[in-house]
């Protein structure tokens, strides 16, 4: 009773500014300044009290839920306008939705959906054509606000299965064994692991990494024997460095387990003969500060990818027992400063390069027989493709997957024999009348303010636009990782494209889109070139007649959302509307905090603002201390309590001293500030196929009923 009356109390100080239809006052954040000091500055965080790393806090919870609250009777009279969006949005997805089979030793795998399905059906046919359900995941999931699958992975005499599960949004899974043939789980259960397990070639033992609960970091590889206890695991291998990720993964042939070690600039590659699980992991080269390398093995050779004197990469081969004296290695594909080479596949008789040049994707295919070298080739403006599912070294076929910004995805099957032949495996298929026809796609480069150009993907509708600056604008961005926004097919877009948006993925500076150069000049000390550039895209877009510039909204998650903090409070009259994700907005503090997880991880992407260069650099452009007495656009900001990326307190803290300002500055209340905290979710929102598109569908109610547009 008296945590209730706690709550209830709370609950009432909190309650402030009453919305302009009176009916759920805007909660008021209690101010509780906390004095930071560093480097000569001093930092008030007056709602540092938000955080609370057990989540249990009665009195954050009550404004958690006050915030809610208050989103919800926003959100009330929208309700039918977010349930036709609802609708629109799956009911363009095929019900039954499969995908495509591969075989794998005796079986072909694959994925398939039943008709209202939250969850995939694990299945797999053997050679009489009968499909066996491995795991019904819906059933798995059943009970669960929450339910994440980690990795499915069938031992190698295809007799078991293990597969993980995240029930809290944590990215913390519990691992789970089932036998194939009788159906029955085992007991044997692996708590606290990153959700996936690599087989030993005994069928006996496997490999996986466990957790540090604090910071949630994976940092050690233990090895489990089936049939025993977890507490008799051995562990093989601790990670000492915790700016570095681990994982864990098996060569093409097989014949080795293989520990990725790697942080944003360095990487180091380890191998276990997969035949003998008792034994030790060796490094194929030993780590180098700013040397990444990754190893693709073919008989006795290594075809190691690697930035060693090449910054966008370049293809090396070494016998196995040499791949340690660099002065062996011998050059397959040589760096090419205008094309970043991404991925490689090495099978008996082909090795297949992916690079992108210009932005563009392009896929190229060596033979080793002495047939001719040729491309694989695709004629859209702005497209993604990339190597799909090939399971078997010994193959003369390779898999790629295909989209576009009007095409749905497709898979590809070509004769590595024959490269004229190519077989259309499946398209995605978009339901309710779509008609790629209608679309039209747009590939344009926009000069940023410091002469660099920057490419922009562009859709639009071709009988609701006119290029007389009259369209509403959707503008996406991230620009963090090295991560390329790939401008692919999205069936949720049809729903603006239908209503007259211009929808434009702007590929700023942090990104890889023009190459590992794109990425260094938007990160650590270049970071507010992501900002400038997106920024500068909206200016010329509007400029050239694509929007509206009263009409602009713009969308972005997680370190998309850092943008999106930035440049609402560098330029906030030029967004009608921000919806931002997830947002990482209090960078300093953060990334001063080794407990929460990813700090140390990211030093080489945000910098260590233990050193006063960056963190000045950092405070400079840190969205949170960057807020300023100025009119925002309207503002819909989401979390998720359990995020493990971006802890639920970074957009709490920030809607709290937004909501602070915009009382002080805002002359009357028609701009709109709204936090959304999903309870039960973490870093990804919602799970499940259908209830994801609700997150969709609010945002686009959230920016149509603004725009006028609810009907």
């Amino acid at each position: 009773m008296r945590s209730l009356l706690l709550t209830l109390g709370i609950a009432m100080l909190l309650s402030g500014c009453s919305t302009s239809k009176g009916q759920v006052p805007a909660p008021i954040a209690e101010k509780i300044p906390h004095v930071m000091t560093l480097h000569g500055v001093t930092r008030t965080d007056d709602y540092y009290w938000l955080r609370d790393d057990e989540r249990k806090d009665p009195k954050v919870i009550a404004y958690l839920e006050a915030e809610n609250r208050y989103t919800a009777a926003y959100f009330k009279p929208l309700k039918p306008l977010q349930d036709r969006l609802f609708t629109e949005l799956t009911e363009r997805l095929v019900a039954d939705e499969s995908s495509v089979p591969y075989q794998w030793h005796q079986h072909s795998y694959y994925s398939r959906y039943q008709e209202g399905g939250e969850y995939p059906l694990i299945s797999r046919k053997g050679g009489d054509g009968v499909e066996q359900v491995m795991l019904d995941v819906n059933e798995r999931a059943k009970g669960h606000e929450f339910y994440g699958l980690g990795g499915a992975s069938v031992s190698p005499d295809e007799t078991m299965l293990a597969f993980g599960e995240d029930v809290l949004s944590r990215r913390v899974y519990h691992i789970y064994f089932k036998d194939l043939a009788s159906g029955d789980m085992i007991v044997d259960v692996l708590e606290n692991t990153e959700g996936r397990v690599v087989w030993a070639n005994d069928n006996r033992h496997v490999f996986y990494i466990a957790k540090d609960l604090k910071t949630l970091l994976g940092y050690q590889v233990y090895r489990h024997e089936l049939g025993t206890k977890q507490s008799s695991d051995v562990l093989v291998y601790e990670e000492q460095d915790d700016s570095f990720y681990i994982s864990l993964g098996k060569t093409l042939d097989e014949s080795q387990i293989v520990l990725f070690q790697e942080n944003t600039t360095t990487s180091e590659v380890s191998v276990l003969d997969a035949k003998d699980p008792l034994g030790l992991f060796k490094p194929v080269l030993a780590r180098e500060e700013g040397h990444e390398y990754s190893v693709s093995k073919l008989g006795d050779s290594y075809y190691i990818l690697t930035n060693w004197q090449a910054t966008n990469f370049r293809l090396m081969k070494v016998a196995i027992k040499d791949a340690a004296d660099k002065s062996k290695w011998q050059e397959v594909v040589a760096h090419n400063p205008n094309a970043r080479i991404e991925d490689e596949l090495v099978l008996k008789d082909y090795l297949i390069i992916q690079t992108r040049e210009n932005g563009l994707s392009r896929i190229k295919v060596m033979p080793f027989n002495g047939q001719k070298p040729f491309e694989l080739s695709f004629d859209e403006p702005a497209y993604v493709m990339g190597l799909d599912v090939n399971a078997q070294q010994d193959s003369n076929k390779l898999r790629i997957f295909y989209s576009s910004l009007t095409t749905p995805e497709a898979v590809y099957e070509y004769s590595l024999i024959n490269p004229d032949r190519r077989d259309l495996l499946k398209q995605d298929q978009v339901l309710g009348g779509f008609d790629a026809n209608q679309y039209r796609s747009e590939r344009v480069f926009i000069t940023a303010r410091d002469g660099v150009k920057v490419p922009v993907s562009l859709v639009y509708r071709k009988d609701k636009f006119k290029k007389d600056g009259t369209n509403p604008l959707y503008q996406y961005g991230y620009g963090s990782y090295g991560y390329t926004v790939e401008p692919d097919f999205s069936s949720s877009v049809i729903s603006l494209l239908d209503r007259g948006f211009v929808y434009a993925i702007a590929h700023v500076r942090g990104s890889e889109m023009l190459g590992r150069p794109w990425y260094d000049d938007g990160k650590l000390l270049n970071k507010q070139n992501t900002f400038n550039d997106f920024i500068d895209v909206t200016t010329a877009l509007t400029a050239q007649g694509y929007g509206d510039k009263n009409k602009v909204v713009a969308s972005g998650g997680s370190a998309g959302g850092l943008l999106m903090g930035a440049i609402a409070n560098q330029a906030p009259d030029k967004y009608f509307a921000i919806a931002a994700h997830v947002p990482f907005v209090d960078v300093v503090t953060t990334m001063l905090d080794e407990s929460i997880p990813l700090t140390t991880n990211e030093y080489d992407e945000w910098g260590n603002p233990n050193e006063k260069t960056y963190f000045d650099y950092m405070l400079s452009y840190s969205p949170y201390d960057n807020v300023t007495e100025q009119e925002y656009p309207h503002m819909l900001v989401t979390t998720g309590l359990h995020d493990s990326q971006v802890q639920y307190f970074e957009p709490a803290k920030w809607v709290a001293k937004l909501r602070d300002i915009k009382n002080k500055w805002y002359k009357s209340d028609d701009k709109v500030l709204l936090l959304n905290v999903d309870m039960e979710a973490g870093h990804g929102g919602k799970s499940g196929r259908y209830r994801q598109y609700q997150d969709t569908a609010q945002e686009y109610a959230f920016f149509l009923s603004l725009l006028g547009m609810a009907k």
